[in-house]
């Protein structure tokens, strides 16, 4: 004998709106978080704006930055001219065409930006970019 249930019976339902919203949420939370990974691999420094800049391909590169007061920085840590010079002679011997961005303040010394340039040829380094922010 079966006894029926006062309640009746209900189907299981799969609600779809509230997980449209957390698949929105979960799409724009990662948007975000990849945008802010492509920034650049150098210290935030105020770039020099030039109208002719382009977009380049950022795919295996080391970036140099030339901060305002002389420092040097190879992608975020911290060091010396002989240091940077080491660097990138490793950086020659591991990688058969490198690349390297150079990420010089717009109030760096142009010395300093020249010396890395001129460093970085003497090593055979040929693709070399210097950084800018695009004119508005």
């Amino acid at each position: 004998m079966t006894i029926p249930s006062p309640r009746g019976k209900r189907r299981a339902r799969i609600e779809i709106i509230p997980l449209i919203d957390i698949i929105f949420f979960l799409l724009a939370t990662f948007m975000m978080v990849s945008l802010s990974m492509i920034k650049n691999q150098g210290i935030s420094v105020h770039l020099p704006v030039a109208s002719t800049s382009t977009q380049q391909d950022r795919k295996d590169y080391a970036s140099i930055t030339v901060t305002e007061n002389g420092q040097y920085y190879w992608n975020k840590g911290a060091c010396d001219l002989p240091e940077l010079i080491g660097r990138l002679k490793t950086l020659k011997e591991q990688s058969a065409d490198p690349r390297v961005y150079i990420n010089g303040d717009a109030k760096a010394h142009f010395e300093d930006i020249v010396t890395v340039l001129d460093e970085a040829r003497k090593l055979g380094v040929t693709k070399v970019a210097i950084e800018t922010a695009k004119k508005k």
